[in-house]
């Protein structure tokens, strides 16, 4: 399989610019031609090898930052998006939405809004009896879709609150036990902590300043919301400035948002960054070793295992996802080629799906996707009892994989051929972006293909892709 080339020009720029470089300095430390390294810049060129090993040995940069980041995202994205049946045949080719990816991002990100604009109104139009009576609102990204592209696009890594997060956990005496930290941090504060056999998971009632948990909760749940109320009160200063930062357009978002940075600060103190990161290469990602370790559950450690991106000190390049029983994603964060699709479900060949089938345990699939991309993928059913007889059960699985480069690095995969290419199962993102012809699970035609109708031959499917 061909080696794609490694187009850069904006990070490129990035870095020339963070290290306060003009383009002739910089051409003569990488040790290439001025105009040579201006075509780099503009993508009109593919950055070389030496050019790679230039920035590792004189700068310390992580060359693996230079093939990741927003453009396979962004890709992805459009490519979707450009799956709305009202652009027909006008969709550009996949080169050229790379080209706009790599070269324009900021305009292939406006195109994603206004795509996403589009398909708002159209939806309010498709349910025109319940908007009657109501006055015109502007079309804006609602609050959560604006939140889950925030954290989509900055990797699932905030790097000031992961900081944060280590050093409470770590705590003024070396490594301690986050559970306590956060104890002893509410009980300094004069919070009052109880237990009560709540409807809901937790209650703070800011007046009185008891916060009261459910005695249903198991300990890692627990644990999480402790350190979640932790980072309300010890941490508000930095999750508001981070906040800042992201320039929300409404306070709905801006308010789910602290949320999700409160979420990510108590899963970062739960699972310290360079203690979780040297447990998992140490146990090999074994994700029932690495829970009971750190008091945390399953789904918290795969996640976990997804954002560890700090620079220079990386984990392994993970997807993380969480689907529920419709096929619908609830969570979604990718650091590998993989990219989820934004609206609705997943692939149904992907083993995710099966998950619910086989409660309790650990499936495993080779998978390869349709730029010739292969994978290891791992999935379980994280369902969530309610704790009591009649309490509703939240059912959800969750899939973790990376690039069978790194494979031998997950324990998961000692007993698997990772070199037998028959051993791997064809699998998409979504049927109007998968350009398999053949698919059993198809639902509706691919993007950028004709088709054929025969009334006369049925096969699989009612009509054929052409190749």
């Amino acid at each position: 399989m061909a080696t794609r080339k490694l187009y850069a020009g904006v990070k490129l720029r990035e870095t020339r610019t963070r290290l306060g470089l003009t383009q002739k300095d910089f051409a003569a430390k990488l040790g290439v031609s001025l105009p040579y390294l201006n075509q780099m810049e503009n993508n009109n060129r593919p950055v070389s090898s030496g050019v790679l090993l230039s920035l590792a040995s004189e700068f310390g940069f992580d060359v693996t930052e230079l093939s990741t980041g927003d453009a396979e995202r962004l890709v992805t994205d459009m490519r979707e998006a450009l799956a709305d049946p009202v652009f027909g045949e006008m969709a550009p080719p996949l080169a050229d939405l790379r080209l706009a990816a790599s070269n324009a991002p900021a305009l292939a990100r406006a195109f994603l809004e206004l795509h996403r604009a589009y398909r708002q109104s159209h939806e309010r139009l498709a349910s025109l009896d319940e908007a009657l009576g109501r006055e015109d609102t502007p079309l804006s990204p609602s609050p959560w879709e604006e939140v889950r592209d925030f954290f989509h696009y900055c990797d699932n890594y905030i790097d000031a609150v992961d900081r944060a997060a280590e050093r409470f956990a770590r705590g003024d005496g070396g490594e301690s036990d986050p559970e306590q930290a956060a104890l002893r941090a509410l009980d300094a504060a004069g919070i009052t902590l109880r237990y009560d056999d709540l409807s809901g998971i937790r209650h703070f009632d800011e007046t009185a300043r008891v916060l009261t948990l459910s005695t249903r909760l198991a300990g890692p749940t627990r644990r999480f919301q402790l350190l979640h109320q932790v980072a309300l009160f010890m941490q508000s200063q930095l999750l508001e400035a981070t906040l800042d930062l992201a320039r929300f357009q409404s306070l709905e978002a801006r308010a789910i948002a602290r949320i999700g940075m409160a979420n990510y600060f108590a899963g970062a103190a739960l699972l310290p960054y360079t203690r979780f990161l040297e447990a998992a290469q140490e146990t090999r990602h074994d994700l029932e070793l690495l829970a009971d370790r750190f008091g945390a559950s399953i789904e918290q450690v795969a996640h976990r295992l997804s954002t560890l991106q700090r620079p220079g000190a990386k984990g392994l390049p993970f997807f993380f996802v969480r689907v529920d029983q419709a096929g619908t994603i609830t969570k979604r964060h990718s650091a590998t080629r993989l990219q989820f699709a934004r609206f609705g479900g997943a692939c149904p060949l992907w083993n995710v799906h099966r998950a619910f089938e086989t409660p309790g345990r650990f499936l495993r699939q080779l998978a390869e996707t349709p730029d010739g991309v292969r994978y290891f993928c791992l999935a379980c059913d994280v369902s969530k009892p309610g704790g009591a007889w009649g309490a509703p059960v939240r059912r959800f699985a969750i899939g973790l994989g990376c690039e069978i480069r790194h494979a031998g690095q997950l324990v998961y995969t000692d007993d698997l051929d990772l070199g037998n290419a028959a051993a791997f199962e064809p699998i998409g993102i979504s049927c109007r972006i998968c350009e398999r012809r053949n698919c059993h699970q198809r639902a509706v035609p691919p993007l950028e293909r004709r088709l054929s109708v025969d009334a006369n031959r049925r096969g699989v499917l009612p009509y054929e892709v052409a190749e």
